[in-house]
């Protein structure tokens, strides 16, 4: 496993963060996910072979919300 971090930004409440957990932990070789509203993260921990971060990257996308990986997942 290996933890991923991202930037989300567009989130303005629980919902929103509870709709991108959500789909992060529905998307194959995610095994847990995390997102706070303030500061607007998504720490993700995911098998590297299953999942790349330009996959969850997407995902956030498509939800309407934009996300940019953190440099080593820091």
């Amino acid at each position: 496993m290996k933890t991923f971090s991202f930037d989300v930004s567009g989130m303005t409440c629980g919902g929103c963060t509870g709709k991108v957990e959500r789909t992060l932990s529905g998307l194959d070789g995610v095994s847990r996910a995390e997102v706070t509203l303030s500061p607007g993260m998504a720490t993700v921990s995911a098998d590297p072979d299953r999942v790349r971060p330009e996959q969850i990257e997407s995902a956030i996308t498509k939800l309407g919300f934009v996300a940019k990986a953190r440099p080593d997942g820091a």
